[in-house]
């Protein structure tokens, strides 16, 4: 085997940074902190994932009441009436959900200097942000353990201001602010407090300013420190409605340990566990490794970049998801008003940030995964009674993480007819629960409520005497000759059957259980178009649209087993020629990932390494490694970044309840790695490693199974693996 050396799990750069998308980021889940490296005024966004805006009218913030309405709509859309869905609405303008924003920015004014020896550098292993030069040096996380953002800040000679500055791009022109400065023993105790124009909601920022050395005084705003040896400040921020104690706030602040080294060390223990539980190591040249990420970032075709990207976006994917899974932009915004109001998108983008959470051994991700839908249950039952006159629950397509009602829509994204969500949203649980080889009876009884929705909306048949989902749609994408509402939209299909087969699987000992499983059975198959490819709508005479940034369609494919190479190959043959076809239309990063896990599913190697040539060579990672929407660092978005590493983890290793597929789509530009730590749905940990015309894989297995390996060669091998017995399979070229 080659050897190998272990990449850099950080990046860095010799500059500060000159927009706020490059800034480097830190998290907990819960606060952000998004750091600049300014050299004579050192800047710190902060952020939190419960700070959303006010905005829009609450009374059209509730599911449109369709439900006596439906059967009419499903008549005439069963009669040929392909634009019939358009009028299935109660006329409401389209309304947002409410837009997440920053809270402030945590302002150092330092001395100033002409910044020898700078450096600026994310630590992945541990989350601490560093800038340094000779004349100061100062490093940021966020806590896991204290849920606090520390900075500390070193060798400051002369005098420092510190302040809370709300100031940010697109603030609010009516945002009430109002500012508070003591003096401590500690040092000093400043806050910031800020009222929406609109509604009651506020939130207030706390900062404590502990001082070794030197004087504080109070410079309204903020404070003023004079000849300090260090200072450390401890930052949380609140959302609020009326009054807030700020006194008791500083005093919690005043009761953690005011020593950097033993408040990392209490950070570090739970994040640097999670972070070094999975490493990919590609062989790269350490020369390239030890660019610089700007630099690095113009080598599109280094197994550098791939290591690093892959790292940071583990690490990026780590930090964003604690109260909440990451939102659109994960947990960091330097602006008010993001695109897409910063939310939780539902029919693709968190599906697809959140996809690597069970194989790469990051189960905190999928706990808030599971927290976002838990608190939301109410409001999807809510959709299903009201728009659909079911049982169960629906999800939507869009939330603030607030509430989960089916509000946005309009008539070009009908999204409240999608009902495909829940299945959709419940995958990665149930993925979660096979690789644990434990059932979450959370997710048990949601499965089940989705199964009752589906016993419920599922009355219609067709001329064969098969089950039709109408209305039926297929994010967002609508057919070449009918509107977007429509019959049978395949991912409708396959979520109805694996979400009726899945509940029955966690229900086997009752009543209820048969009665899914025959309900799924009477489900149309897919259908295959007159190019040979899996059709996006099974319904005769509904013309696909091929050129779209979303492959609803191929849901069965990934992240479902529904068709794979080796149990419907003629399936997966459709699949793909589908895959063949589709376009990219506006070349949105979340596309061209999507088309890579789906193509790394059918063995497609070539269509794998062309996704990530598109993502790696359009420009869309800023310098801070997080990414864009668009090419050309268009619009700051968290989809790329936390997507990678489900790419190159399913390129590599992908598995079932009882099989382990090896090496299945290894691009020919990457002859020699080693991924260690991936977790399998059979209830392994699997260490691979690979070199030209060799290959090794340490199975180590945590309970019995039997299963089948499949490698590059699509050969299949049975093999038995007994708990706590390390099982190695080892080939000269698969």
């Amino acid at each position: 085997m080659t050897a190998l050396t272990g990449p850099a799990h950080g990046t860095w750069e010799p500059q500060p940074a000159a927009r706020w998308e490059d800034g480097l980021l830190s998290g907990n889940g819960r606060h952000g902190a998004l750091v600049f490296g300014d050299l004579n005024t050192e800047r710190v966004v902060v952020t939190h994932h419960t700070l959303v805006a006010p905005g829009g009218d609450g009374a059209n913030r509730r599911p449109p009441r369709l439900a006596a309405e439906l059967p009419a709509l499903q008549d005439r859309l069963l009669a040929g009436d392909r634009t019939a869905a358009e009028g299935f609405t109660d006329g409401r303008p389209c309304q947002w959900v409410r837009p997440f924003h920053p809270a402030f920015q945590v302002r150092l004014d330092l001395p100033s200097g002409e910044g020898h020896g700078y450096r600026r550098s994310v630590d992945f292993a541990t989350g601490v942000v560093r800038t340094e030069c000779a004349d100061w040096t100062s490093q940021v996380f966020v806590s896991r353990a204290d849920d606090v953002i520390i900075q500390h800040v070193t060798a400051p000679e002369g005098a420092l201001g510190i302040s809370l500055d709300h100031r940010l791009p697109g603030a609010p022109a009516g945002l009430a602010v109002g500012h508070g400065a003591v003096l401590t023993p500690e040092g000093a105790l400043l806050n910031l407090r800020a009222r929406h124009p609109e509604g009651d909601r506020a939130f207030t920022g706390v900062t404590l300013i502990a001082v070794t050395g030197g004087t504080t005084a109070l410079a309204p705003p903020g404070a003023q420190i004079e000849g300090a040896r260090s200072v450390l400040l401890l930052t949380r921020v609140l959302r609020h409605t009326g009054e807030l104690d700020v006194t008791a706030e500083g005093r919690a602040l005043c009761d953690l340990p005011l020593d950097y080294d033993e408040l990392l060390d209490r950070h570090a223990a739970l994040h640097r566990t999670a972070y070094e539980r999975v490493t990919l190591d590609l062989a790269a040249d350490p020369a390239e490794r030890a660019l610089p990420g700007s630099e690095l970032l113009k080598r599109t075709g280094a197994a550098a970049l791939l290591e690093r990207l892959f790292a940071a976006g583990r690490y990026h994917l780590l930090s964003a998801s604690g109260l909440f899974p990451p939102r659109l932009v994960g947990l960091w915004h330097g602006e008010w008003h993001p695109a897409w109001c910063g939310a939780f998108t539902t029919n693709a983008n968190l599906n697809l940030q959140t996809a690597s959470a069970a194989a790469a051994a990051l189960p905190e991700v999928t706990e808030a995964h599971a927290g976002l839908i838990q608190s939301q249950l109410p409001d999807w039952r809510d959709n299903a009674r009201v728009i659909f006159g079911a049982r169960g629950v629906v999800a939507p397509t869009h939330t603030d993480g607030e509430t989960g009602h089916a509000y946005h829509f309009r008539h070009e994204y009908p999204l409240h007819l999608w009902t495909a969500g829940a299945d959709w949203l419940l995958k990665p649980l149930v993925d979660h629960d096979e690789t644990r080889g434990e059932r979450d009876p959370r997710t048990a009884a949601v499965l089940a409520e989705v199964a009752l929705f589906y016993e419920d909306f599922l009355t219609r048949t067709d001329n064969d005497g098969h089950l039709v989902v109408v209305p039926s749609y297929s994010p967002e994408n609508r057919p070449a000759n009918a509107s977007w509402g429509t019959i049978n939209a395949a991912m409708d299909l396959s979520a109805a059957r694996h979400a009726l087969l899945t509940a029955a699987d966690y229900h086997p000992d009752t009543p209820d259980a048969d009665r899914w499983r025959a309900l799924a059975d009477r489900l149309p198959p897919h259908r295959i178009n007159a190019d040979g490819a899996l059709a996006e709508w099974a319904w005769p005479g509904v013309e696909d649209n091929y050129d779209h940034r979303h492959l609803s369609h191929l849901y069965g494919v990934w992240p479902l087993d529904e068709i794979t190479p080796y149990d419907t190959p003629d399936l997966a043959a459709a699949a793909h020629r589908a895959l063949e076809l589709r376009g990219a239309e506006n070349d949105s990063a979340h596309g061209h990932l999507h088309h890579a896990l789906i193509a790394a599913r059918l063995r497609d190697g070539e269509h794998v390494a062309h996704a990530l040539d598109q993502v790696l060579g359009g420009d869309f990672f800023h310098a801070s490694l997080m990414s864009a929407h668009y090419p050309n660092l268009h619009v700051y978005n968290a989809d790329a970044a936390h997507t990678l590493p489900a790419v190159l983890i399913e390129m590599l290793v992908q598995s079932t309840s009882d099989r382990l597929v090896l090496l299945p789509a290894l691009p020919p530009s990457l002859p020699a790695g080693r991924l260690t730590g991936v977790r399998t749905r059979f209830g392994a940990e699997v260490d691979l490693t690979w070199a030209p015309g060799r290959a090794r894989a340490v199975v180590k297995p945590t309970r019995t199974a039997r299963i089948e390996v499949r490698t590059s060669s699509g050969d299949a091998e049975p093999i038995d693996l007994v708990a706590g017995e390390d099982h190695v399979l080892s080939q000269g070229a698969w």
